[in-house]
């Protein structure tokens, strides 16, 4: 039966920032790619004998999400500007991301693009992504 749900927690370390968690908020989506390589989608992908043309290349990892919780009035909960500080150093970070059914996934990398915040839903939209694959680990 598949089994999908909310992310419970994502667990961080870097090597030079420390260690921390991000929480999230609950029935809202998140989106996994596992990276790896893929197929090319081509509807020309084909030689002139009918034989597939198969254009393979390797992508990054990557999980992105908009619902990470963000308390602006508590010093301790300083979740944005952390993946906000990931971002800017050069080591990566490990992550595991963990959903409410129990399934664990793991990835080294960093957070991309543009961590922004929601002031009125107190949330913010983050991307991580890597190299190699995001691995099931539980």
């Amino acid at each position: 039966m598949p089994s999908g749900g909310d992310v419970r927690e994502i667990t961080w370390n870097n090597p030079v920032l420390g260690s921390g968690r991000l929480l999230f908020k609950s029935g809202c989506s998140s989106q996994y790619n596992l990276g790896g390589y893929r197929s090319e989608d081509a509807d020309d992908g084909v030689d002139s004998g009918g034989n597939m043309i198969d254009t393979m290349t390797n992508t990054r990892w990557s999980f992105e999400t908009d619902n990470v919780a963000w308390s602006m009035l508590e010093s301790n909960r300083m979740e944005l500007e952390a993946m906000v500080a990931c971002a800017g150093v050069v080591e990566t970070t490990d992550f595991t991301i963990t959903s409410i059914n129990g399934v664990v996934y793991a990835g080294n990398g960093k957070p991309v693009g543009n961590p922004i915040g929601d002031g009125k839903s107190s949330t913010f939209s983050i991307k991580l992504a890597g190299g190699g694959v995001l691995q099931k680990i539980s």
